[in-house]
């Protein structure tokens, strides 16, 4: 049996602020590890019996996501395109729409985010051959995590009786409970029989469009449509903008799983964590004796309970005497929190966001499909930018209306092109770009290129940019 893959790249992760936002959110992140947890999820489902993966990711994010399955090995996935966030619901339809006119309508899917924890994969393997055989039966299958402590602010899963202790099997699912408040999920722990609802799924593409057919039909046509009309665009497949507007927002739990009749679920024993907030981080972490668990430039003093992370170019962090308190720091931001009241980054966030603060989504370093560039001085007339390319990568050709630049190379070699001039730019050397004139940065090397940008000019935003011809369609 083949199994498809199906990964759901979205998420904006807003309570892992600051190390996660909008422009960067936390399944990219490197957040535990050397890889992102994007990456672990990718890599769960590679090798025998699987499939090449489906990929559902915001256009935003499309060169992010291709670039870090390729770091995995990767170059064979479909890369499906949201034009907008629509929720699970139309990007698992999407998905198994896709499959479907690729002529395996009537093969296994199996769907996970992008953005979670699983410590134990042999165990999450074995539990994906468990639930095959009922999935490739028609059946509609979840997988509920055994909990080791009650979580409000999860969703659970009812199941028809307690599954023994070690076991691994198909059970059938009785009822999906919502966020129960902290008195009803200790209840649901001792019960025994309530699993924390863990996001992933697994049934037939076919037996996922006849669930739509039957309980969410106004989705199914505009989902048909932006599958249909979606356009190939350097290797990726963009789906319909105006059809997949047209689409209800909504999860496949509420559309779908919460309604059909003779949904299964698995148990799974596999150290799972879907790291919803800095808790989550500090306990996957493995806090010391004394409950501390830090990361980066710190240095800690007599400290419990506590976590205490310097992100990478974040200050040395000094804590002393700190007791059940997470602090985050990043080069522009710092959170300091009650560990008890982690869940209300969130609500921190969206008040920056009200008040234009331009930290709640957007961090200093902007990624782009060639690189990344950081701002390390702007005022008025003039912006100073570390700008990084990696080998065999190029910007676009172009030339800006309101600014001049002027480019030192710190690291690596540059090839230039000015107007109708291109010269080759090593470490110690520098560069001028006359306003109006067409420009091109290539990195013709084998390390990484540094450079530092200085910009005059009346305006200096990212828009002034004309482009004549560019690698990855942005002209």
């Amino acid at each position: 049996m083949i199994i498809h893959p199906v990964i759901l790249c979205g998420g904006s992760g807003t309570r892992l602020w600051p190390l996660s936002r909008k422009d960067y959110p936390k399944q990219f992140t490197r957040i535990l590890g050397p890889k992102t947890l994007f990456q672990g999820s990718l890599e769960r489902f590679c090798g025998d019996g699987y499939g090449a993966p489906v990929l559902v990711a915001h256009s935003d994010f499309r060169f992010l996501v291709a670039e870090q399955a390729s770091e995995l090995g990767i170059t064979e996935a479909a890369i499906l395109l949201e034009p907008t966030a629509r929720n699970t619901a139309p990007a698992i339809l999407a998905a198994a729409l896709h499959l479907d006119a690729q002529g395996k309508g009537g093969e296994v899917m199996a769907v996970a985010p992008s953005d979670h924890v699983i410590r134990d994969s042999a165990a999450f393997q074995r539990a994906i051959e468990a639930a095959a055989p009922a999935a490739a039966a028609g059946k509609l299958v979840t997988f509920g995590v055994r909990p080791d402590r009650p979580e409000p602010g999860y969703g659970y899963l009812e199941l028809a009786a307690a599954p023994a202790e070690g076991a691994i099997e198909v059970m059938p699912v009785e009822r999906f409970v919502e966020k129960p408040g902290a008195e009803a999920a200790a209840g649901m722990v001792e019960a025994g029989n309530f699993m924390w609802n863990a996001g992933i799924f697994m049934f037939r593409a076919d037996a996922l469009i006849a669930a739509f057919e039957t309980h969410a039909p106004d989705m199914l046509a505009p989902c048909r449509a932006a599958v249909s009309g979606a356009k190939p665009d350097l290797g990726f497949l963009r789906l319909d903008p105006a059809a997949y507007a047209d689409m209800p927002e909504d999860s496949i739990d509420y559309a779908i799983m919460e309604k059909a009749a003779g949904v299964v679920a698995v148990p799974l024993s596999c150290g799972w964590s879907d790291l919803g907030a800095w808790d989550a981080v500090w306990r996957e972490m493995g806090p010391d004796a004394n409950g501390v668990s830090k990361r980066g430039e710190v240095t800690e003093v007599d400290c419990t309970d506590t976590l205490l992370r310097s992100e990478e170019d974040g200050p040395r962090l000094v804590g002393v005497g700190l007791k059940g308190i997470a602090v985050v720091a990043m080069r522009d931001a710092v959170l300091v929190a009650d560990k008890s009241e982690l869940q209300a980054v969130k609500t921190a966030v969206l008040e920056m966001k009200a008040e234009g603060v331009r930290e709640a989504e957007t961090l200093p370093r902007t990624y782009r499909p060639w690189g990344w560039y950081e701002t390390l001085a702007l005022a008025d007339r003039f912006q100073v930018k570390q700008i990084m390319v990696p080998p065999g990568k190029k910007l676009s050709l172009q030339s800006h209306h309101h600014r001049a630049e002027h480019w030192i190379v710190v690291k690596g070699t540059a090839t230039v092109t000015i107007d109708e001039e291109v010269k080759l730019v090593t470490e110690n050397q520098s560069v001028y770009i006359p306003l109006g004139a067409v420009h091109r940065l290539e990195n013709p090397g084998k390390v990484n290129l540094h450079l530092i940008e200085v910009q005059t000019g009346s305006y200096l935003g990212e828009d002034d940019i004309l482009r004549y011809e560019d690698i990855y369609n942005r002209a």
